[in-house]
């Protein structure tokens, strides 16, 4: 499993993929998944308007953020420790 950061260009309840999702806000996702980033991009993609913006990255570590949804920071911890 791996653990990438979504940003898209318009805000989204929710989207439709495989793995674990926990919605930061409207707009950023942490997505724990067993697609390739490629796969996960086109998937989110795919789900999108045209021209929507879109940004899908791998974490190697849970970044540090403040202000998100409530449960956002346990549900990464939960899912990759670091030190």
């Amino acid at each position: 499993m791996s653990l990438f950061l979504a940003w898209i260009g318009v805000d989204r309840d929710s989207l439709d993929l495989e793995g674990e999702i926990c919605a930061l806000n409207p707009r950023l996702f942490l997505v724990e998944t067993e697609l390739s980033r490629s796969k996960l991009y086109h998937r989110i993609k795919w789900q999108l308007p045209d021209d929507t913006a879109l940004l899908v990255a791998p974490l190697a570590e849970i970044p540090k953020f403040k202000g998100m949804a409530e449960g956002s920071t346990a549900w990464a911890r939960e899912r990759k420790r670091t030190d």
